[in-house]
Protein backbone atom coordinates (compact mmCIF):
# COMPACT_ATOMS: atom_id res chain seq x y z
CA UNK A 1 0.00 0.00 0.00
CA UNK A 2 2.52 2.34 1.23
CA UNK A 3 5.07 1.81 -2.41
CA UNK A 4 1.75 2.15 -4.62
CA UNK A 5 0.84 5.32 -2.67
CA UNK A 6 4.86 6.92 -3.21
CA UNK A 7 4.11 5.50 -6.66
CA UNK A 8 0.84 7.19 -7.23
CA UNK A 9 2.29 10.32 -5.76
CA UNK A 10 5.42 10.87 -7.64
CA UNK A 11 3.68 10.70 -10.76
CA UNK A 12 1.30 12.88 -9.68
CA UNK A 13 4.36 15.22 -8.88
CA UNK A 14 5.92 14.53 -12.17
CA UNK A 15 2.95 15.70 -13.69
CA UNK A 16 2.61 18.89 -12.03
CA UNK A 17 6.19 19.83 -12.63
CA UNK A 18 6.08 19.31 -16.44
CA UNK A 19 2.95 21.49 -16.53
CA UNK A 20 4.99 24.06 -14.69
CA UNK A 21 7.73 23.85 -17.03
CA UNK A 22 5.21 23.47 -19.76
CA UNK A 23 3.80 27.17 -18.77
CA UNK A 24 6.80 28.55 -17.81
CA UNK A 25 8.08 27.96 -21.67
CA UNK A 26 5.17 29.30 -22.98
CA UNK A 27 5.39 32.44 -20.99
CA UNK A 28 9.23 33.03 -22.04
CA UNK A 29 8.78 32.88 -25.21
CA UNK A 30 5.30 34.92 -25.65
CA UNK A 31 8.03 37.26 -23.63
CA UNK A 32 10.51 36.93 -26.44
CA UNK A 33 8.59 37.11 -29.23
CA UNK A 34 6.68 39.85 -28.23
CA UNK A 35 6.39 43.50 -26.21
CA UNK A 36 3.67 44.50 -24.01
CA UNK A 37 2.95 48.30 -23.91
CA UNK A 38 -0.81 48.19 -21.79
CA UNK A 39 -2.39 51.34 -20.76
CA UNK A 40 -4.53 49.52 -18.49
CA UNK A 41 -2.26 47.16 -17.24
CA UNK A 42 -4.98 44.83 -16.36
CA UNK A 43 -4.56 43.02 -19.82
CA UNK A 44 -6.09 39.21 -19.91
CA UNK A 45 -3.86 36.68 -21.91
CA UNK A 46 -5.25 33.54 -22.54
CA UNK A 47 -3.40 30.90 -24.47
CA UNK A 48 -5.77 28.47 -26.09
CA UNK A 49 -2.93 25.91 -28.50
CA UNK A 50 -1.93 28.05 -31.17
CA UNK A 51 -4.63 31.01 -30.18
CA UNK A 52 -3.41 33.94 -28.00
CA UNK A 53 -7.67 35.35 -26.21
CA UNK A 54 -6.75 39.25 -25.43
CA UNK A 55 -9.37 40.61 -23.37
CA UNK A 56 -8.53 44.11 -23.76
CA UNK A 57 -9.34 46.90 -20.74
CA UNK A 58 -7.99 49.97 -22.40
CA UNK A 59 -5.43 51.11 -25.12
CA UNK A 60 -2.77 48.17 -26.13
CA UNK A 61 0.06 47.79 -28.10
CA UNK A 62 1.45 44.60 -28.92
CA UNK A 63 4.56 44.81 -30.62
CA UNK A 64 6.53 42.24 -32.06
CA UNK A 65 10.52 41.89 -30.88
CA UNK A 66 11.79 41.03 -34.33
CA UNK A 67 12.42 44.49 -36.71
CA UNK A 68 11.73 43.66 -40.13
CA UNK A 69 13.53 44.97 -42.70
CA UNK A 70 14.00 44.52 -47.13
CA UNK A 71 10.94 42.39 -48.50
CA UNK A 72 8.55 40.67 -46.16
CA UNK A 73 4.92 39.72 -45.35
CA UNK A 74 3.01 39.65 -42.30
CA UNK A 75 -0.24 37.56 -41.80
CA UNK A 76 -1.76 36.86 -39.36
CA UNK A 77 -5.88 36.15 -38.40
CA UNK A 78 -8.08 37.16 -36.10
CA UNK A 79 -11.55 37.49 -34.56
CA UNK A 80 -13.94 40.00 -32.53
CA UNK A 81 -15.46 38.15 -29.92
CA UNK A 82 -19.27 39.73 -28.73
CA UNK A 83 -20.51 36.96 -26.84
CA UNK A 84 -22.01 40.11 -24.03
CA UNK A 85 -18.55 40.38 -21.96
CA UNK A 86 -17.75 43.39 -20.46
CA UNK A 87 -14.84 44.09 -23.17
CA UNK A 88 -16.78 42.50 -25.51
CA UNK A 89 -16.64 45.80 -28.18
CA UNK A 90 -17.41 45.96 -32.17
CA UNK A 91 -14.53 48.28 -32.85
CA UNK A 92 -10.71 48.81 -33.46
CA UNK A 93 -9.21 46.16 -34.76
CA UNK A 94 -6.09 47.82 -36.11
CA UNK A 95 -1.84 47.79 -36.41
CA UNK A 96 1.26 49.53 -37.01
CA UNK A 97 3.57 48.38 -39.16
CA UNK A 98 7.49 49.77 -40.12
CA UNK A 99 7.62 51.89 -36.45
CA UNK A 100 10.82 53.00 -35.65
CA UNK A 101 11.43 56.04 -33.39
CA UNK A 102 13.23 58.96 -35.01
CA UNK A 103 14.19 60.11 -31.46
CA UNK A 104 16.07 56.77 -31.07
CA UNK A 105 16.58 55.36 -34.43
CA UNK A 106 18.43 51.70 -33.11
CA UNK A 107 15.93 50.96 -30.34
CA UNK A 108 11.83 51.16 -30.73
CA UNK A 109 11.13 50.31 -26.93
CA UNK A 110 13.49 52.55 -25.57
CA UNK A 111 10.66 54.97 -24.94
CA UNK A 112 8.11 51.84 -24.53
CA UNK A 113 7.89 52.41 -20.83
CA UNK A 114 6.69 56.10 -21.61
CA UNK A 115 4.17 55.18 -24.44
CA UNK A 116 2.40 53.03 -22.25
CA UNK A 117 -0.33 52.30 -24.75
CA UNK A 118 -1.37 55.53 -24.61
CA UNK A 119 -2.53 56.33 -28.25
CA UNK A 120 -1.48 60.01 -28.64
CA UNK A 121 2.06 58.62 -27.69
CA UNK A 122 2.47 56.72 -30.77
CA UNK A 123 2.57 59.96 -32.55
CA UNK A 124 5.97 60.92 -32.00
CA UNK A 125 7.21 57.32 -33.98
CA UNK A 126 7.37 56.98 -37.95
CA UNK A 127 5.10 53.83 -38.74
CA UNK A 128 2.00 53.13 -41.16
CA UNK A 129 -1.16 52.51 -39.16
CA UNK A 130 -4.53 50.91 -40.18
CA UNK A 131 -7.52 51.57 -37.96
CA UNK A 132 -10.07 48.67 -38.94
CA UNK A 133 -13.45 49.56 -37.64
CA UNK A 134 -12.60 52.46 -35.80
CA UNK A 135 -14.42 55.31 -33.81
CA UNK A 136 -16.78 52.77 -32.77
CA UNK A 137 -16.56 50.65 -36.12
CA UNK A 138 -17.86 53.67 -38.22
CA UNK A 139 -14.57 53.85 -40.17
CA UNK A 140 -11.59 52.16 -41.59
CA UNK A 141 -8.36 54.36 -42.19
CA UNK A 142 -5.26 54.33 -43.53
CA UNK A 143 -2.30 56.53 -42.33
CA UNK A 144 1.68 57.31 -42.67
CA UNK A 145 2.87 58.37 -39.23
CA UNK A 146 5.65 61.28 -39.54
CA UNK A 147 6.90 61.90 -35.52
CA UNK A 148 9.19 63.83 -36.42
CA UNK A 149 6.33 66.36 -36.67
CA UNK A 150 5.12 66.02 -33.83
CA UNK A 151 5.11 69.54 -31.31
CA UNK A 152 6.19 70.95 -34.58
CA UNK A 153 3.61 70.51 -36.74
CA UNK A 154 0.85 68.66 -35.29
CA UNK A 155 -1.31 68.67 -38.70
CA UNK A 156 1.61 66.73 -40.50
CA UNK A 157 2.19 64.08 -37.93
CA UNK A 158 -0.61 61.81 -39.02
CA UNK A 159 -2.17 62.06 -42.34
CA UNK A 160 -5.05 60.28 -43.55
CA UNK A 161 -4.13 58.28 -46.81
CA UNK A 162 -7.84 56.46 -47.25
CA UNK A 163 -10.51 55.63 -45.72
CA UNK A 164 -13.79 53.50 -46.27
CA UNK A 165 -16.92 53.97 -44.50
CA UNK A 166 -19.39 51.27 -46.20
CA UNK A 167 -20.31 48.22 -43.88
CA UNK A 168 -18.75 45.90 -46.14
CA UNK A 169 -15.18 47.47 -44.93
CA UNK A 170 -16.00 47.62 -41.30
CA UNK A 171 -16.28 44.66 -38.63
CA UNK A 172 -18.39 42.01 -38.34
CA UNK A 173 -19.01 40.28 -34.90
CA UNK A 174 -17.33 36.81 -34.20
CA UNK A 175 -16.04 36.64 -37.77
CA UNK A 176 -12.28 35.72 -38.73
CA UNK A 177 -9.63 38.19 -40.44
CA UNK A 178 -6.63 36.86 -42.08
CA UNK A 179 -4.95 40.38 -42.17
CA UNK A 180 -1.85 40.12 -45.23
CA UNK A 181 0.71 43.16 -44.40
CA UNK A 182 3.33 43.48 -47.27
CA UNK A 183 6.10 45.12 -47.95
CA UNK A 184 7.62 44.34 -51.71
CA UNK A 185 9.70 46.20 -54.31
CA UNK A 186 9.46 49.77 -52.63
CA UNK A 187 5.30 49.21 -52.22
CA UNK A 188 3.59 48.34 -48.86
CA UNK A 189 -0.27 46.72 -49.01
CA UNK A 190 -2.61 46.04 -46.64
CA UNK A 191 -5.15 43.41 -47.11
CA UNK A 192 -8.06 41.29 -45.78
CA UNK A 193 -9.75 38.60 -46.74
CA UNK A 194 -7.51 38.12 -49.94
CA UNK A 195 -8.99 42.47 -50.83
CA UNK A 196 -6.38 44.89 -50.74
CA UNK A 197 -7.81 47.94 -49.06
CA UNK A 198 -4.51 50.19 -49.04
CA UNK A 199 -1.26 50.60 -51.05
CA UNK A 200 1.49 53.20 -50.43
CA UNK A 201 4.85 53.78 -52.79
CA UNK A 202 8.00 54.03 -50.08
CA UNK A 203 10.99 55.78 -49.82
CA UNK A 204 14.12 54.04 -49.36
CA UNK A 205 14.27 52.25 -46.52
CA UNK A 206 10.60 53.46 -45.02
CA UNK A 207 8.83 49.81 -45.33
CA UNK A 208 12.15 48.91 -42.24
CA UNK A 209 10.73 48.73 -38.52
CA UNK A 210 8.42 46.64 -36.35
CA UNK A 211 5.00 45.28 -36.42
CA UNK A 212 2.92 46.09 -33.64
CA UNK A 213 -0.77 44.61 -33.01
CA UNK A 214 -2.80 47.68 -32.29
CA UNK A 215 -5.91 47.40 -29.77
CA UNK A 216 -8.34 48.95 -27.66
CA UNK A 217 -10.85 48.30 -25.01
CA UNK A 218 -11.87 44.94 -26.68
CA UNK A 219 -12.18 41.22 -26.23
CA UNK A 220 -9.79 39.81 -29.65
CA UNK A 221 -8.45 35.99 -30.64
CA UNK A 222 -5.48 36.20 -32.35
CA UNK A 223 -3.93 33.38 -34.34
CA UNK A 224 -1.65 32.44 -37.71
CA UNK A 225 0.96 35.12 -37.17
CA UNK A 226 3.75 34.42 -39.25
CA UNK A 227 6.78 36.84 -41.28
CA UNK A 228 8.00 35.70 -44.39
CA UNK A 229 11.01 36.78 -46.07
CA UNK A 230 9.95 37.68 -50.15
Amino acid sequence: MTKRFFISYSLITLFLLNSVVLFAQRENAFAQQWKIEDASHALQVIERTDTLELIVPDGLTMWYQQRLAGNYEVSYRTCMVMQGGKYDRLSDLNCFWAANDPKYPDDLFARSQWRDGIFKNYNTLNLFYVGYGGNDNSTTRFRRYRGEYYGVADDKVKPLLKEYTDVSHLLVPNQWYQIRIRVEKGITTYSVNGEELFRYVLTGDEGDGHFGLRLLQNHVLFTDFKVTTL
